[in-house]
């Protein structure tokens, strides 16, 4: 995998911190929920066609759903009653002769969701209704400052690039998004929709005027043949180029689930919820 950087130690917990995770279950998609729409950004206005939407956890999302509509819809993907939405550009293999955008889109093979604490000190809940995002889709034309768009292979999980890895023959590109776990306590959203929440500070701390609430991220791998063209939709401008790669989520987690989490992070327990069998 070239150009691809060492992936940092995390920073050492405290006394007091919280070490626990709490993982669980929404698919990946497997039943193909996909539309153009943005409900944080742009609600009930379908995006452009070539920039197309894979979605996990709430049902309900459609061109026309706002953050509003969506709150009182609970038919999710997610095994532990999860009603958040949690959303994300498509990849596709480029088919040569063909638009690029025309490519057969591709459903992950895994797709892992874990929340963490916060090394410094216990976490707070996060909120009903909050919107967070990580990544920038406009990092091509806009200076790149929130680019957070991190790939790997899955037999070099130690290395990330911002690139398309092209990986070895028998491993699989791996997507990650870990999103930004610092709220400032108020809002649930903001005018660019990034400025309510940040990232963690060096050494893991979150800024000052923010909460560390629990932090997600989400790993995703892709089955890509040795040699196989791919690329996720971007906007026009953008090239297709994988650093800008983004996600979205908006919590509906119900009230007593996200209780949970918050325990599992502050006491320093490893929960997990597994998919019942079919």
């Amino acid at each position: 995998m070239d150009d691809a950087a060492r992936v940092p130690a995390e920073p050492v917990a405290v006394k007091g911190a919280s070490t626990g995770s709490y993982s669980w279950d929404c698919g990946r998609n497997e039943n193909g929920h996909r539309n153009t729409a943005n409900i944080v950004v742009t609600p009930k206005k379908p995006g452009p066609a070539h920039h197309l939407h894979d979605y996990i956890g709430n049902l309900g999302v459609r061109d026309d759903t706002t953050v509003g509509s969506l709150a009182g819809q609970t038919k999710t993907t997610c095994t532990n009653g999860d009603a958040s939405t949690y959303f994300w550009p498509v990849l596709r293999f480029v088919t040569e002769g063909q638009d690029q955008h025309d490519g057969p889109v591709q459903v992950p093979t895994s797709l892992t969701m874990t929340y963490y604490g916060n090394p410094r000190g216990p976490v707070l809940a996060m909120p009903r209704l909050l919107r967070a995002q990580v990544g920038d889709a406009y990092a091509m034309t806009d200076g790149g400052a929130h680019t957070r768009a991190w790939w790997s292979c899955s037999n070099t999980l130690d290395r990330q690039t911002m690139k398309y890895p092209a990986c070895e023959d028998g491993a699989e590109v791996v997507r990650i998004f870990d999103f930004p776990s610092c709220w400032d306590g108020r809002q649930l959203d903001s005018p660019d929709h990034r400025r309510h929440m940040a990232f963690p500070a060096e050494g893991g701390g979150c800024p000052m005027g923010t909460f560390a609430i629990p932090r997600l991220k989400m790993t995703m791998s892709y089955a890509i043949p040795s040699g196989t063209r791919y690329q996720i939709d971007a906007f026009d401008g953008q090239d297709n180029n994988p650093a800008t790669d983004h996600g979205f989520l908006v919590n509906l987690m119900p009230e007593a689930v996200m209780k949970q989490v918050v325990s599992c992070l502050n006491t320093g327990k490893r929960c997990v919820t597994e998919r019942a069998a079919s």
